[in-house]
């Protein structure tokens, strides 16, 4: 049974990607159709969500202008509206960055990746890992999403 709410949800997700290659590279890990079924799983909030899957170039260029951390980054989150029912945001993949977590994770790209998108939903929904409380209340929710969605627990020891 899923977490979500009976409730339709009536959220636009648009996927882009910054090339070919990475849209080649993504298709071979998920479809649109499962990242789009993550992403429902993960956001209660009516709304627009943008997923864009960029290069390391890109993710750096980003990372540096709005988080003063001159690298790329796995997952970022540009919210622009919040409220108790609708959401807009843009969520930054860096699939590079991903996969070599992945690697030195031993997880798989796809429960890597999966759990990413459930992370940059929570935080598109005001969820956040600031402080201990906050990002033990983040990692619960993080892992009942991934385990309704069949994916292990992302923080369990290796």
């Amino acid at each position: 049974m899923s977490s979500r709410s009976t409730l339709t949800t009536k959220l636009a997700i648009d996927i882009q990607f910054a090339s070919p290659s990475i849209q080649t590279k993504v298709g071979a890990i998920a479809s649109s159709a499962l990242i789009k079924k993550w992403v429902k799983e993960a956001t209660q909030r009516h709304g627009y969500l943008t997923l864009r899957f960029v290069n390391p170039a890109e993710g750096k260029q980003l990372n540096l202008a709005f988080r003063h951390q001159d690298k790329a980054t796995n997952v970022l989150t540009f919210p622009y509206e919040l409220t108790k029912e609708t959401l807009s945001a843009d969520i930054i993949f860096c699939l590079p960055v991903i996969q070599k977590e992945a690697s030195e994770q031993a997880k798989t790209v796809k429960a890597h990746l999966a759990h990413l998108i459930i992370h940059g939903c929570l935080h598109a929904q005001g969820l956040d890992h600031e402080n201990d409380k906050e990002a033990k209340k983040m990692e619960k929710r993080e892992i009942m999403l991934l385990k309704a969605l069949g994916f292990a627990n992302p923080y369990a020891p290796i």
